[in-house]
């Protein structure tokens, strides 16, 4: 079997260790024995590159560049990957990437940047005079069936530990958050949601990167790719684990929130 996995705009978004998102996913693929192809899509890339892929990774970037990227991605573009996520490919789309897929984002400077609106979201930046959310972010994960599945997967609720470092304050619209906010900021620092889900797609302003310090949700990614390009039954053969659950436990520790960790 093979995975081919799309990277939105590698040069441009690729923020605060994002790569390490498609790393993981690469990596624990291949140790499955599964064949993997990494696609880029940037500004090279034909719209009908979009269609060859089965799941899709987005990181972060500074306003410059992110509104290069929301600019390219218009038109044929936006409609293949608007059609890929609707449809039920999944994707992990971090920071930056949550922001294009929503309706719009209004910098700091300059006018606002309309979005693919794939997500019922808007992103605003309260001003050059307001403080980034940074910091060490934790939330549980409620949207569903991402919630039930990985209850199921580690015989818990699902704890996602990331790092955040945003200016924008997302809100949502009729778009089910991705979870609610045990510690640090979220979306907007006012409701406790963090991120959006959409169909089999995740996103997050959680960096650190995300995958490789919550492995359950690159493989729940992988093994949901993998169902939809084959229309089969797909279990993944269980991988050895312990360095990121010590890191997970370390971190877990270091924020009083030891009670909490999953060792999976």
């Amino acid at each position: 079997m093979e995975l081919r996995i799309g990277w939105l705009y590698p040069k441009l978004m690729s923020t605060y260790g994002d790569r390490g998102n498609v790393i993981c996913l690469q990596k624990r693929a291949q140790w499955r024995g599964f064949d993997v192809t990494l696609v880029p899509l940037d500004r090279q890339s034909e719209a009908a590159q979009f269609a060859t892929v089965d799941l899709i990774v987005g990181g972060g970037a500074q306003d410059r560049q992110q509104e290069i990227v929301m600019r390219d991605l218009q038109g044929a573009k936006a409609i293949a990957l608007k059609e890929k996520l609707d449809t039920g490919t999944p994707g992990v789309f971090t920071c930056g990437s949550p922001q294009l897929l929503g309706k719009y984002y209004e910098p700091a400077l300059g006018q606002r940047i309309e979005g693919l609106g794939v997500l019922d979201l808007e992103t605003k930046h309260p001003g050059l005079e307001a403080p980034r959310c940074i910091g060490n972010v934790v939330f549980e994960i409620t949207a569903s069936p991402l919630a039930e599945d990985l209850q199921a997967q580690l015989g818990e609720p699902p704890i996602v530990i990331g790092f955040e470092n945003h200016g924008g304050r997302t809100y949502l619209g009729n778009v089910a958050p991705l979870g609610k906010v045990i510690q640090g900021y979220g979306n907007n620092g006012q409701d406790g949601w963090e991120g959006a889900f959409h169909r089999h797609a995740i996103a997050t302003y959680s960096h650190g990167p995300l995958l490789p310090k919550n492995p359950f949700l690159a493989d729940w990614l992988i093994q949901k790719a993998l169902q939809e390009k084959y229309q089969t039954a797909i279990s993944l053969a269980p991988l050895d684990n312990t360095t990121a659950t010590q890191a997970r436990k370390a971190m877990f520790e270091r924020l009083e929130l030891s009670s909490r960790v999953k060792t999976a």
